[in-house]
């Protein structure tokens, strides 16, 4: 029963949230401003240490009512949903691991205390990663470019990789944390898109900056598939992709109540609306069906759960992009303006294909685990 309270509690919070974000959204997309006024608002109540367990100093908030949650806030603004999810999934793999084997206990007291921001890079980084590192006394000098680093511009500290070339092994990946007020960090002010415009996604340069031996978390061979992806594919892509169900979730409400006084769809609005509809259920389903497969951060990593993640999230994609195809033919040429919010929301939701993995990476990779199992 008391479970009961608190799922009620977040939804009902996060919905009253979204209200005041929803407010703001246009004028973040018109001057591609970072959603600060957002993050401040969430980290008042404590939504970047939500996940983490009460035993930690976190809220205790699951993994589901997380999905849920930037799902609704999608619904008013795309970018602080997606950026929201950016941080939570780091987190998610973090608790994933602390249920496994009690690791991470540090980082995740540290968020729970000051409620820090975790930046990722991983998108653009996948198997093969970018930038290099050079041994030094206690540790490497790392120096790298790091696109689409999504809340960048709000981040306390990057989780991110390069590559070191050893004379044994060959050129291996390493993983590790970067506190973004690290000697040689600079952020650019490079995110001027065409969607998701309030993401703060801008580049990260690192110049020589120290990363000492104890910060390295793991070590893998470049280019090669590694079992840590068994972890992160499942706990990110479902958040992730709850920003563009909630993106399709608010267009369709609009475009119905708009859509009952447009005159001009009037003989092919049925038609209209019930294409819309099986768009909308189409990614609503898989959407569910991907939180499932997290099982509340209790799931058992493998390669089949990993590769049918990825698919899923191709569909997902191409399911939220068609329902807002059919929002804009609902309510006609007005959606062309981009004073109407749901211009916003087709821009924001076509960056749904550039998660990894994109949709022809995904087919070929999806391919490759058939074909060799």
């Amino acid at each position: 029963m008391l479970k009961e309270k608190i799922d009620i509690s977040w939804a009902a919070l996060t919905e009253s949230l979204a209200t005041v974000f929803k407010e703001n959204a246009k004028s973040n997309d018109d001057n591609g401003g970072f959603v600060f006024d957002n993050y401040e608002v969430l980290k008042k109540h404590r939504y970047f240490s939500a996940l983490i367990p009460k035993s930690l100093g976190g809220q205790g908030v699951s993994y589901k009512d997380m999905c849920e949650c930037i799902k609704v806030i999608g619904k008013s603004c795309g970018s602080t949903a997606l950026a929201l999810s950016m941080h939570q999934h780091l987190i998610a793999a973090s608790v994933w691991k602390y249920h496994k084997d009690g690791s991470n206990v540090v980082l995740l007291k540290n968020v729970s205390q000051h409620e820090l921001v975790l930046v990722s890079t991983g998108a653009r980084d996948w198997l093969n990663s970018n930038g290099n590192l050079k041994k030094t006394q206690g540790g490497y000098l790392f120096t790298a470019k790091k696109h689409f680093a999504s809340q960048s511009v709000a981040g306390d500290l990057v989780i991110t990789s390069g590559i070191y070339r050893d004379d044994k092994k060959g050129d291996l990946v390493y993983h590790f944390g970067v506190p973004t007020n690290s000697v040689g960090v600079t952020i650019l002010n490079d995110w001027d898109v065409m969607g998701m415009r309030s993401t703060g996604s801008q580049t990260l340069v690192f110049d020589k900056v120290f990363i000492p031996d104890s910060a390295i978390s793991l070590q893998r061979p470049q280019g090669v598939y590694h079992g840590v992806w068994n972890v992160v594919i499942p706990v990110a892509m479902p958040l992730i992709m709850s920003a563009y169900v909630g993106i399709a979730e608010g267009a369709f409400h609009d475009a119905i109540g708009i859509s009952k006084n447009y005159p001009r769809n009037q003989k092919h609005l049925n038609y209209i609306v019930g294409k819309a509809y099986n768009a909308l259920i189409m990614a609503w389903t898989q959407w569910q069906y991907m939180v499932e497969q997290a099982q509340d951060l209790h799931f058992s990593p493998n390669n089949k759960r990993t590769t049918d993640i990825l698919s899923l999230k191709t569909n997902v994609t191409e399911a939220c992009i068609s329902t807002l195809n059919q929002c804009m033919d609902m309510i006609g040429g007005q959606s062309f303006f981009k004073s109407h919010a749901i211009e916003r929301m087709f821009r924001d939701v076509q960056a749904g294909h550039f998660h990894p993995l994109p949709k022809w990476e995904q087919y070929d990779f999806t391919g490759h685990q058939l074909l060799g199992n």
